[in-house]
């Protein structure tokens, strides 16, 4: 089942994560090949190492594609298991293929196994994005003894399995995509990895909710676990990495859907602000980090009055329940009312937003459009809110400012116990609490 509990019989429901039709019959694993169970016989004593032994950097293969190289902490890591997620037609086939080519030509071994489509389907999407000059080796099978069997006679740098939900166990009595099978495929293609040296990319289906399909053990086997981000209505993609053991978590790729396929986007915060030079209300910059990397994004928000006895409260892009607390001490602890009003909050660019510094910013974009008052177009705005009113400092500000300075932002707008490294070459107004805040930037407002 996929929450990994165990049961003694079969049950139609499980009674731990209240799935239906999900527990399947498992052999035990106490026994080994020999038929002794683990408590028979003695085993061998561990090597015990000390925390002052000094082992060598991680050596690191670097793809060409620096977005993704970034993501990953530098490159890859030999050895490594990766885990690849993302919704249907996303990108991730064609990411892979990307990475799989410029692995090959920098003289590296690359080996893409698929269980969806045929060889020359793959080809025919090499030749869309110009990759046919590419040595790439190609494998079309879904069976995971003869792959282990063909990985371990070639011997490859990089193997690309898509996907891990299409692989089949021969030694486990179930359908493939099936928690057990997707289990036992996941630990033997992990195994490979570590045993030989071989850096493993494994493609994930994902469900309704986003989360990758298959047990969540899986995601704790492999060493990284990244996400393949973006709306269909906008070209823009998003890699980001949840877990990396060799690098920072959170960290993001930006990357453009092309007609030739995936292109780097080096300057991301230019990407997600539209044109600045008119003030809009409702319209505030938000000076964001996602990882290491700086983000500057536009937090776009429009209020109405509305017809109905509920109002609408809709939000792309950021957390609805958020939204509803902002709104809370907007209105208890700064007297500004949005209750006959709907409220729609959008992120633009696509982009996805789960820092909390980004509270300070939306509350002026809820302002502003109620008010009808744009905030200065040359002004970034952080700052996390607390339940009463006040502004905490957040992480990272001078990298912030940074970024904001040299895309030619001037003035920033930030808590006042916030701590500055050094001069950022900005004019920096602080703020204790989110009534202040509103009332030096859109004077004093009726309830």
């Amino acid at each position: 089942m996929k929450c990994g509990a165990s049961h003694k019989k079969w049950a139609g429901r499980c009674d731990a994560c209240g799935e239906w039709n999900s527990i399947s019959e498992e052999a035990p694993l106490a026994a080994g090949p020999s038929g002794k169970t683990l408590g028979a016989g003695k085993g061998r004593k561990v090597a015990l190492g000390d925390l002052s032994d000094i082992d060598k950097p991680l050596p690191r293969m670097a793809s060409g594609i620096d977005e993704f190289d970034r993501v990953l902490g530098g490159g890859m890591v030999p050895a490594s298991a990766i885990l690849v997620g993302g919704d249907p037609g996303i990108g991730k086939s064609t990411l892979l293929l990307q990475a799989a080519a410029s692995f090959a030509r920098s003289g590296k071994k690359a080996i893409y196994v698929s269980g969806e489509e045929a060889p020359s389907q793959i080809r025919m999407r090499a030749q869309r994005l110009d990759l046919t000059d590419a040595p790439v080796k190609l494998a079309a099978e879904t069976n995971l003894r003869d792959i282990i069997t063909t990985l371990e006679a070639e011997r490859p740098d990089v193997a690309i399995i898509d996907s891990v939900q299409t692989m089949w166990a021969d030694h486990v009595d179930s359908a493939p995509g099936s928690v057990s099978q997707v289990r036992a495929t996941a630990h033997e293609l992990v195994t490979f990895a570590k045993r030989r040296g071989v850096a493993v990319i494994l493609v994930g289906h994902v469900t309704k909710d986003g989360q990758i399909a298959g047990p969540r053990v899986v995601e704790h086997m492999v060493d990284t676990v990244l996400y393949f981000e973006g709306e269909r209505g906008h070209q823009f993609r998003i890699l980001r990495a949840v877990k990396n053991r060799f690098g920072p978590a959170d960290e993001i790729g930006v990357f453009e859907m092309t007609g030739s396929g995936l292109q780097q986007v080096t300057n991301p915060s230019a990407l997600f602000l539209s044109d600045r030079e008119n003030k809009t209300s409702g319209s505030v910059v938000f000076a964001g980090m996602e990882g290491t990397r700086p983000v500057l994004v536009e937090i776009q928000a429009l209020v109405a009055q509305s017809p109905l006895a509920t109002p609408r409260r809709n939000v792309v892009g950021w957390d609805s329940s958020r939204l509803s607390m902002i709104l809370a001490v907007l209105e208890s602890r700064c007297g500004i009312g949005f209750g006959n009003m709907d409220v729609y909050l959008n992120i633009a660019g696509g982009m996805r937003i789960s820092e909390p510094a980004a509270d300070l910013a939306v509350a002026a974009a809820l302002v502003s459009a109620r008010e009808d008052k744009p905030l200065d177009a040359d002004t970034v705005v952080f700052g996390e809110i607390s339940l009463s009113g006040a502004l905490r400092p957040i992480a990272q500000a001078d990298n912030r400012l940074k970024e904001a300075k040299k895309l030619g932002f001037s003035a920033a707008i930030a808590p006042s116990r916030m701590k500055l490294a050094g001069e950022s070459g900005m004019k920096v107004q602080t703020v204790d609490d989110v009534g202040s805040f509103i009332t030096a930037c859109f004077g004093e407002i009726d309830a």
